[in-house]
């Protein structure tokens, strides 16, 4: 999605009359997105005034295409300006800019090669060095609009620090960061002429080949690389993703680290937060990759089996040897009570809030929090309190806290180790803020325009409706069916063979207890996946099964929680024995993780008539 939208002659006009943040600011409140604060206006009115400088320049046509604030595919992050075109020869380039105010900064450390540490909102922080951060957006852009690599346009990325001054320039320019700069060259406050003739390498005439930024804008879009597909690549030990922002500042941080506790042989725990589809897994995979290519000794931790089984079948092909050579970097906590203290360099703990005390068979177990921290030199928790499902469920910040303290191992909480931005459901935070409204999670209901957010979502009055529907966008193998705790598991319990019977002639089993890999086998389409089997995992297309411990009260207005509706057949969640308020908390956050499972689009059948009007109703607001 591009916010602004002109050729270069517009651009230079709205510039001069001093109008161009307030249109860059009406745009962005037509499409809905969440930005045009005081500090971005301000940025707006100061930065276009230094890209106006360098492109309104008579050896740059006119008709030249100016883009700013355009919002990358399926993320929420935005690139600052881009200029289309061009050269002299006639191959075309999209030039993008990443701008920045800063008037100095230095480098955090030899051994973080993303970061750089400035002044910004308020405060000095550890933040992307500049050129990386144009360079990770070029590179997301090629992978996601299949026009532009199917016509080899080359989208050539730099920064541009126009308050920037030169007695700073040697830390931007550390030899650290060599890869970055000499990707994607940056450019300072003395340095217009050099960035000027940079940019007029690439761009200087508009495009023979048509509107590029409408290619840009609405071109066909290559799927993310999911965490499954993309792990192919793992064992050559190359990272499978580009870092953006926050998950740079935390992978750098983890790196430094692990070297500090190789250093000092001193325990510490990193607890990394983040909401559904906020990158926690991918950058899981980039820390295990990383530190398994420098001979540490880690391992990638998950008490659900369903991602583990999903990575190691693309790893390997399924091929037996290949299997039994990297099984070790994909392990269960089950069993760590019997690890000696720090065999592991490093344990990354993904979906850390689906840890328990003990899993059944696993005698020796005690607490699985303290086991991995026990376990392990460096624990890295990746973890969202908000997507526990079960009483067992014990991962939270306060347990973590306490076997630190226990263990003798520091933590490591702060700003840095949040991670915010949006990478499934489109990119779109305000789809998170959807799902919560939907399901009244908070006391306050901040409104938002589903109909601006680019995202597949429909609710359907057939089951059989749905998978229909789903089945459509199961061209990729990546759609699929999802359940809560509703339902019976007949098949496995030899009752039957259907698990789901629902009105309108819809049946389904409950994915088989032996398919370890059905986020990915193409046969498991028909098959429903239950929250265990979901969770960790994300598909293009998601269809939700609600069943009736979910409903609507039309007298109040109030989403309602019924825990009896659970089936008895569930042995794991144990909310039929809850207390009200805590089978209300799982319930609602078992359907929030499947709501959130899909990039593109969720498909949603409701058993509750009243729930499913209401949701038709937030559908139209």
């Amino acid at each position: 999605m591009i916010v602004y939208n002109e050729n270069k002659g517009q651009f230079v006009q709205d510039v001069r009359m001093n109008v161009i943040a307030t249109k860059i600011l009406d745009r962005i409140r037509e499409k809905g997105l969440n930005a045009g604060q005081d500090r971005e206006f301000a940025s707006w009115q100061n930065s276009m005034q230094f890209m106006r400088n360098i492109v309104d320049d008579s050896d740059i046509d006119d008709d030249v295409q100016i883009a700013i604030e355009y919002n990358i595919p399926q993320t929420s992050k935005r690139v600052d300006f881009i200029i289309v075109g061009s050269n002299d020869k006639g191959k075309d380039n999209i030039v993008i800019v990443e701008l920045k105010q800063w008037t100095k900064a230095e480098v955090v450390d030899d051994d973080m090669h993303f970061c750089v540490r400035t002044y910004v909102a308020n405060d000095k922080r550890i933040v992307c060095h500049p050129s990386y951060q144009a360079y990770s957006y070029s590179r997301f852009m090629v992978n996601y609009s299949q026009d532009i690599h199917d016509r080899g346009i080359h989208i050539v990325p730099c920064a541009y620090l126009h308050n920037y001054l030169r007695e700073y320039r040697q830390a931007l320019s550390n030899k650290i960061y060599e890869e970055w700069y000499t990707t994607a060259p940056f450019f300072i406050m003395d340095e217009v002429k050099q960035f000027s003739d940079f940019v007029k390498k690439f761009v200087t005439r508009k495009s023979a080949n048509g509107d590029l930024l409408y290619l840009i804008d609405h071109g066909r879009i290559k799927p993310t690389k999911s965490l499954q597909d993309a792990l192919a690549t793992m064992v050559k030990g190359t990272p499978v993703f580009d870092l953006l922002d926050e998950q740079a500042v935390c992978f750098d941080m983890c790196i430094r680290t692990m070297l500090q506790c190789l250093k000092d042989r001193k325990k510490r725990t990193i607890i990394i937060q983040g909401g559904p589809g906020t990158g926690k897994s991918v950058l899981a995979v980039n820390l295990l990759m990383h530190f398994i290519t420098c001979a540490c000794n880690a391992a990638y931790v998950t008490k659900n089996s369903a991602p583990r089984q999903a990575f190691l079948s693309i790893l390997t092909g399924n091929n037996a040897m290949k299997l039994a050579e990297i099984r070790q970097l994909f392990r269960s906590p089950f069993g760590m009570s019997q690890v000696p203290a720090n065999s592991y360099d490093c344990l990354i703990v993904d979906e850390a809030h689906r840890l328990v005390q003990k899993m059944y068979g696993d005698w020796g177990g005690e607490n699985q929090v303290k086991e991995c921290i026990n376990a392990s030199l460096l624990t890295i928790f990746m973890l969202d309190e908000d997507q526990a499902v079960t009483t067992k469920d014990i991962g939270s910040i306060g347990e973590i806290s306490k076997w630190c303290k226990v263990l003798g191992s520091s933590i490591i909480m702060r700003e840095e180790t949040k991670l915010v931005s949006q990478f499934r459901c489109n990119g779109s935070d305000a789809y998170i803020q959807f799902v919560d409204n939907l399901l009244q999670r908070g006391e306050e209901t901040v409104p938002v325009p589903l109909s601006e957010l680019n995202y597949d979502f429909r609710v359907f009055d057939d089951a059989a409706q749905m998978r229909e529907a789903l089945r459509e966008k199961n061209g990729d193998n990546k759609a699929r069916m999802v359940a809560g705790y509703c339902y019976d598991w007949n098949v496995k319990n030899g009752r039957g063979d259907i698990d789901i019977l629902l009105p309108g002639g819809f049946q389904a089993k409950w994915n088989l207890e032996n398919d370890k890999i059905w986020a990915i086998n193409p046969k498991s389409f028909e098959e429903v996946g239950c929250i265990h089997t979901a969770q960790g995992l994300e598909f293009d297309y998601v269809g939700v099964l609600i069943g009736k411990d979910l409903t609507y009260d039309k007298a109040t207005g109030r989403v309602v929680t019924n825990k009896s509706a659970i089936s008895r057949d569930d042995k794991s969640s144990g909310i039929r024995g809850a207390s009200d308020d805590d089978a209300r908390r799982l319930i609602l956050n078992t359907y929030k993780t499947l709501l959130t499972r899909g990039q593109k689009g969720c498909f949603v059948y409701c058993e509750d008539e009243g729930l499913r009007e209401y949701l038709k109703g937030m559908i139209n607001q």
